[in-house]
């Protein structure tokens, strides 16, 4: 006969074990935060540029749209691209007359007058492109109908014009007249481009403020801006040679003006 058996000890961890178990634990926490952290923060920075890029598929198709049907304006102005600049921005013009337009009401026909222009957003600083439409014929193209916001949280617009050999940063001649008189031959001042391209630069994040309400200039930032470029054919360009312009009358084939000139004046488009 055996006696009983003595009661075993009590199982457990030491105290080695629970500081290794408790380090371990604070490593995996510490890298699930990390990269949990990590995905948050990338998707801070893919979501604003996601918005920016369908944005500017949108802008550019718009512009695309308009630019290929384009036409003469008037007699007296065939097609506007002016140089301008609010502030340090670079804030380009355009004024012509495009078929990309339905008929909707009495009066109108498929030729629509089309201005492009930036104005300078007091919340942000950033550039706001719109885009003025008049399907009906008025006496002054540069002026009347209704305006809409194309795209907003530009850093700069810029246009430049083919003609076929060469481009340029303008095109067209604010002042008709003076096309007239001069005999200094500049093929960027009379007749549709051939060709225009596009470059629109955008803030990498749209939604930064300046550093004041009411403040007008651009938020202070290092980051690159987003460029976004398209070259858009103008259909119509050489049928307009021939054609006589909009709003009667045939398009002036004089020689045009010194392109020194071309870039003074108020900018076209902007004013209701």
């Amino acid at each position: 006969m055996t006696g009983p058996r003595p009661p075993r000890a009590a199982a457990g961890f030491t105290l080695i074990e629970v500081l290794i178990s408790a380090a371990l634990m604070a490593l995996i926490l510490v890298s699930a935060y990390l990269c949990l952290n990590a995905g948050f923060a990338g998707q801070r920075t893919i979501e604003p540029r996601v918005e920016i890029t369908q944005n500017a598929r949108v802008a550019l198709a718009r512009l695309t749209a308009d630019l290929r049907t384009a036409c003469p304006l008037s007699a007296d102005y065939n097609f506007l691209g002016m140089q301008r600049t609010i502030g340090e921005a670079q804030a380009d013009n355009l004024d012509f007359a495009t078929h990309n337009h339905t008929p909707r009401g009495p009066r109108e026909a498929d030729f629509c007058e089309v201005s492009y222009f930036a104005e300078r957003d007091r919340r942000t600083g950033l550039l706001t492109l719109w885009r003025r439409r008049n399907p009906v014929i008025a006496g002054d193209p540069l002026t009347g109908g209704a305006r809409e916001e194309v795209v907003r949280g530009l850093r700069g617009i810029a246009y430049e014009y083919f003609d076929g050999l060469d481009w340029y940063n303008s095109w067209g001649e604010l002042n008709p007249v003076k096309a007239q008189t001069s005999a200094r031959p500049a093929p960027n001042l009379t007749g549709l481009p051939d060709a225009v391209r596009i470059t629109l630069a955008f803030a990498p994040d749209p939604f930064a403020r300046a550093a004041r309400p009411d403040a007008v200039a651009p938020p202070a930032t290092g980051d690159a801006p987003l460029v976004f470029q398209t070259v858009v054919r103008l259909e119509l360009a050489a049928a307009a040679r021939l054609a006589p312009a909009a709003g009667g009358g045939g398009a002036t084939n004089a020689a045009p003006a010194d392109p020194g000139t071309q870039n003074g004046g108020p900018p076209p488009g902007g004013g209701f």
